[in-house]
């Protein structure tokens, strides 16, 4: 199934902005992580179409799954 992901801040320096991406049918976030060889620390929020998720969440076609690191601030 072909789903959307989009990276942000810091983990754009991996792949681009937003793309599609080809996953199994049993895809999770967790799965994509992987696939996209991301490293687990540097993902801190997962959403899937806007919506907060955990990595083991299931995804379905057409979906649109957000990465984001961790945000420090002062």
């Amino acid at each position: 199934m072909k789903i959307t992901v989009k990276l942000f801040a810091t983990l754009r320096n991996y792949y681009e902005k937003e793309f599609s991406l080809e996953v199994p049918d049993d895809a999770t976030p967790g799965t994509v992580v992987k696939q996209l060889n991301l490293p687990d620390k540097d993902i801190a929020i997962i959403m899937i179409n806007g919506r907060g998720q955990k990595l083991d969440a299931p995804l379905s076609e057409s979906d649109v799954l957000a990465l984001f690191p961790p945000v420090g601030g002062g």
